[in-house]
C-alpha cells in the first residue's frame, strides 16, 4: 500500500550557501522557517535589479519514517514539483540526486539513505540562470524566479509498484467508447491486476485481468457513458490495482483535432479563443499554494470567457491543469523555452523536460496539444526531428505544435502554431493562414501584446484602442475557417528582464494587470460567451479626459443584444451590435451614437429636415472631431438657415448637444437587453461620492498538503458603481487571526483597483481584515481558516 507524506510545512531556509549546511548534523537554528510553496526571495513590484533572486540558497527538513515505512522491502522516494533551477538533494548528508530546470517535477530514490526515525533532507539550489538549463542560454522576457516553488513529499511504495498510468481513449464517437491505460511497473511483475472504471462513487466497469511484463497495455469498451467538453467536462476515475498498490488517474471522452479547417473537439468545429498565461505572481513570483493556481483557470474560464489557454511558456502547475479539466478549459502547454535554442547539455535538458510534462500531463483532457519547440526559435531539423519522435513516442493521441514567429517555416510537427504581431492599428490584422503555412492546420498561439503595452491606468484612449486590436484579431480569426483560433498575449501582466518591458520590469501586456483585475480589453474576450452577462463601457463620458473635448467613439464591449441610451433620465436611442466593423465576432461591440435623439426638435423648435441635418453633423463631429469632410459642415449651414436662428443661438444649440460644453455635467444610462430583458446597467456621470469594494475570492481557506491563500480585490468606485480609473489612494490592510498579507501592507491602488493576497499561517478559525483606504474609509473582510 502506498504512502504519501506531503513535506511542505517548517522548512527551513537560508538565502546563503555553505557546504557544511548539507550535513544532518549542522546547526540550523538561524535559518528562517519557511512552507513550500516558498519564493527564495519576495521581489518588489516594479524597479527592481532581477539578479537579486539568482543565487544559491539551503532548504533543510527533518522528517520522520515510522519503522513500518521500511519494512519488507518497502522503497522510499522524494518527490519535488518544481524547484528553479538546479536542485541538488542530499539525505543525511548523502547525495540523493540533482535536476536540472525549474518547471518540471523530479523524484530521487532515498531507500538506502533513510532510516526509521528522523531524517534530513537537505536541497542545494542554484536559482542562477545556468546556460544549459532552458530557456536560458540568452536573454529571456519573463522571469524565472527562484525557491522551491511547488510542492514536496515523500512516497513510500511497496517493492513493485505502479510507477505510471496512462489513460487514453479511441478517438470513434461511437455509443460504444474505448478505453485504454497503458500500465507501467518499477519491475517486470507477472500476476493480476484489477481495473475499475467510476463515475464518482458509481462503478461503470471493473474486471481483473492476468498481466505479465514491465510496460503493461490494457483495454476494455463501455457505453453509456458522457462525453469531456468545454460545456460538459466530464471526468471519470480509472482504478488500477496491482497487489497492494494502487494509482488512480481522472480522464475525459473527447476527440481534440486540428485540421486544416480548424479545430474539432468531439466532431464538431470550435473556434479556440483564449489568452496566454504566465504562472507568476506580485511579489513571489509562481509560489503560490493549489488554490490560487486553480483561480487563474477559473479566471480565464469564468471571468474572461476563454475556452483557450496556452501556458507560456513551460509546463504550468498540477493544480491549474486539474481544474483546467473539470471545467472544461482546453490547454496548449509546451516545453521551457525563449527563442534561445542550445546545444549539447542544453538540448538533453530539453528533452528531459519534454520527457517529463508529458508523462506528468498526458492523462489530462483539457490538454489538447504539445509544444516541442522552441518559442520563437529558428528552424532546427536535427532536433525538432528528435522532439518530435519523442512527443509522439510518449503520446500517440495528440498533435504537437512549435511555435515561431515567421512564415514558411520548416513544419515538423502536426499544427502550424504562429505568433501573428501584423496588427498594428490599420488595416492588416491577421495573415492569410496560406500565406504562412501553406493547408496544414493552423493556430494564431500570439498576438497584440508587445505591439500596445496598455496599462490600468492610462488615458481612456489608449484603454479603448488596447481592446479594439484585441476585437479586430478576434473577429479576424473568427471570419476565418482556415484558422482554428487566435490566443492573445497574454493574460496577465507580468515582471520580465532589464531588456524588456516598460524600463520598470512589468511587461504591461495583459488583458488583466498583475493581481489579475481586468482592463478593458478583459471585456472583447468576456463578452464573446453566453454563460454570464457583461456589458462595459469605454467611456466614463467626461470630455474634459479628451482633448478639444471631443469624447470620440464609445464603445460598449457586451453579449446584449441591443443597448438603450438615457440621457438625464430621456431615452434618446437604440443601438446594436457593431456588425458592419466586426460581422464574425459571435458578439460584436456596440457602438451608441445618438445622445441627441428627437431633443433638437421638442427642446430647440428645430423643424425635421434642420434636425436630422445638424443632428448627423454633431454626431460626426462628437466621434471625430472638427477635421472632418466639408458636407457635414453644410449639413450644419443648412440646418442654420433652416432654423432661422440667430448665429449667437444656432452655437449654443452646437455646443449645448456637442460635448455638452458650457452645461452642467450630464447624466448618461445604458440599458442592455438580452432575450428582450433588462439584464444591465451601466450609468455615467459626474462622480459625487467615491467608496471602495473589498471582495475575496474565497472566504473559506483550508489548510492541507500546504498553506492555503485566497486573493482580495480592491475596487474604487464612485456612486453608481464604476471603477475610478485615475484613482492611486493609498491602502493599509491590518491582519488579525491565523492569516498574513503576502508582500506589503501598505500599498496604493493603481488605475482605481488593486488586489492582494493572505495566506494561512498554521492555525485554524477566524481571520479578519481591516482595509483602510484614503478618502473612502474602512471596511471588513472575513475569512474562515479549516484544517
Amino acid at each position: 500500500m502506498r504512502k504519501i507524506i506531503p513535506l511542505n510545512f517548517g522548512w527551513k531556509y537560508s538565502p546563503e550557501f555553505d557546504e557544511k549546511m548539507l550535513s544532518p548534523d549542522y546547526d540550523d537554528s538561524a535559518f528562517e522557517i519557511v512552507d513550500i510553496p516558498h519564493a527564495n526571495k519576495e521581489i518588489p513590484y516594479n524597479y527592481f535589479d532581477e539578479k537579486i533572486y539568482q543565487f544559491v540558497s539551503c532548504y533543510r527538513k527533518v522528517f520522520t519514517l515510522e519503522k513500518g515505512d521500511l519494512d519488507g522491502g518497502k522503497r522510499v522516494f522524494i518527490r519535488f514539483e518544481g524547484a528553479a533551477n538546479y536542485a541538488e538533494v542530499f539525505v543525511g548528508g548523502k547525495p540523493a540526486g540533482s535536476h536540472k530546470g525549474g518547471y518540471t517535477p523530479f523524484c530521487f530514490d532515498v531507500t538506502e539513505l533513510v532510516v526509521p526515525g528522523e531524517n534530513t533532507v537537505s536541497v542545494k539550489l542554484d536559482s542562477t540562470e545556468r546556460p544549459e538549463i532552458p530557456p536560458f542560454g540568452n536573454v529571456v522576457d519573463y522571469l524565472c524566479y527562484g525557491g522551491i516553488y511547488r510542492e514536496v513529499s515523500i512516497e513510500i511504495f511497496d517493492p513493485v509498484y505502479i510507477s505510471d498510468v496512462f489513460v487514453y481513449t479511441a478517438k470513434d464517437l461511437e455509443p460504444v467508447k474505448q478505453v485504454f491505460a497503458e500500465v507501467t511497473f518499477s519491475e517486470a511483475v507477472s500476476g493480476q491486476v484489477s481495473i475499475s472504471m467510476e463515475d464518482g462513487d458509481r462503478v461503470v466497469y471493473s474486471r481483473d485481468a492476468d498481466i505479465s511484463g514491465t510496460v503493461v497495455r490494457l483495454g476494455f469498451t463501455v457505453s453509456g457513458v458522457k462525453l469531456w467538453d468545454i460545456d460538459s467536462p466530464q471526468l471519470y476515475a480509472l482504478r488500477i490495482s496491482f497487489g497492494g498498490d494502487e494509482v488512480v488517474r481522472r480522464f475525459g471522452f473527447r476527440e481534440a483535432v486540428f485540421e486544416k479547417d480548424g479545430f474539432k473537439l468531439n466532431g464538431r468545429r470550435l473556434k479556440l479563443r483564449g489568452l496566454n498565461r504566465h504562472q507568476s505572481y506580485p511579489y513571489v513570483g509562481p509560489a503560490m499554494p493549489a488554490s490560487v493556481q486553480r483561480a487563474d483557470a477559473e479566471l480565464l474560464k469564468n471571468r474572461l470567457g476563454c475556452n483557450f489557454v496556452r501556458t507560456a511558456h513551460y509546463p504550468d502547475s498540477i493544480h491549474f491543469l486539474d481544474r483546467c479539466d473539470e471545467i472544461g478549459l482546453l490547454v496548449f502547454t509546451e516545453m521551457p523555452s525563449w527563442q534561445f535554442l542550445g546545444e549539447g547539455e542544453w538540448r538533453e535538458n530539453c528533452l528531459d523536460n519534454i520527457r517529463s510534462m508529458i508523462v506528468r500531463d498526458r492523462s489530462h483532457p483539457s490538454v489538447i496539444l504539445w509544444g516541442v519547440r522552441v518559442n520563437e526559435g529558428q528552424d532546427c531539423d536535427e532536433f525538432y526531428t528528435q522532439t518530435n519522435a519523442l512527443a509522439r513516442k510518449l503520446d500517440p493521441t495528440r498533435q504537437t505544435g512549435g511555435v515561431r514567429n515567421f512564415p514558411r517555416s520548416h513544419l515538423l510537427e502536426d499544427v502550424y502554431t504562429f505568433n501573428d504581431f501584423s496588427h498594428s492599428g490599420g488595416k492588416v490584422v491577421l495573415l492569410p493562414p496560406t500565406a504562412v503555412c501553406g493547408n496544414a492546420p493552423y493556430l494564431v498561439t500570439e498576438n497584440n501584446g508587445h505591439m500596445f503595452p496598455t496599462k490600468s491606468f492610462d488615458n481612456e484612449e489608449l484603454r479603448t484602442e488596447h481592446a479594439l486590436r484585441h476585437a479586430r484579431v478576434q473577429n479576424a480569426s473568427y471570419g476565418d475557417d482556415r484558422i482554428s483560433g487566435a490566443t492573445g498575449w497574454c493574460m496577465a501582466d507580468y515582471n520580465t528582464h532589464k531588456d524588456f518591458g516598460s524600463g520598470d520590469r512589468i511587461c504591461y501586456h495583459g488583458v488583466t494587470d498583475m493581481f489579475r483585475i481586468p482592463k478593458l480589453a478583459a471585456a472583447v474576450y468576456a463578452s464573446q460567451q453566453d454563460d454570464f452577462t457583461v456589458m462595459e463601457t469605454s467611456s466614463t463620458m467626461d470630455i474634459g479626459d479628451h482633448p478639444a473635448g471631443v469624447l470620440g467613439p464609445v464603445y460598449i464591449f457586451t453579449n446584449c443584444d441591443f443597448v438603450k441610451v438615457y440621457r438625464n433620465g430621456e431615452y434618446k436611442s437604440t443601438a446594436y451590435p457593431d456588425r458592419k466593423r466586426f460581422p464574425n465576432l459571435p458578439h460584436p461591440p456596440i457602438c451608441p451614437e445618438d445622445y441627441i435623439g428627437e431633443a433638437l426638435i421638442k427642446d430647440e423648435g428645430l423643424n425635421k429636415s434642420a434636425a436630422t441635418a445638424l443632428k448627423s453633423a454633431l454626431i460626426v463631429v462628437s466621434k471625430n472631431g472638427f477635421g472632418v469632410p466639408p458636407q457635414h459642415y453644410l449639413k450644419a449651414a443648412y440646418a442654420f438657415v433652416a432654423s432661422k436662428m440667430s448665429m449667437h443661438e444656432f452655437i449654443g444649440v452646437c455646443e449645448k448637444y456637442f460635448a455638452s460644453w458650457g452645461q452642467s455635467q450630464l447624466e448618461y444610462r445604458f440599458e442592455g437587453y438580452k432575450n428582450g430583458e433588462l439584464v444591465a446597467t451601466v450609468t455615467r456621470s459626474a462622480v459625487t461620492s467615491v467608496d471602495f469594494t473589498a471582495k475575496a475570492d474565497s472566504e473559506i481557506l483550508c489548510v492541507g498538503d500546504t498553506y492555503d491563500a485566497t486573493r482580495i480585490e480592491l475596487t474604487a468606485v464612485d456612486q453608481y458603481g464604476n471603477r475610478l480609473p485615475y484613482s492611486n489612494a493609498a491602502v493599509k490592510v491590518k491582519a488579525t487571526g491565523p492569516v498574513s498579507v503576502i508582500g506589503p501592507d501598505v500599498f496604493s491602488l493603481i488605475g482605481g483597483a488593486r488586489a492582494f493576497w493572505v495566506r494561512t499561517t498554521g492555525g485554524a478559525g477566524k481571520a479578519r481584515l481591516k482595509i483602510d483606504v484614503e478618502g473612502m474609509g474602512s471596511k471588513t473582510v472575513d475569512i474562515q481558516v479549516k484544517k
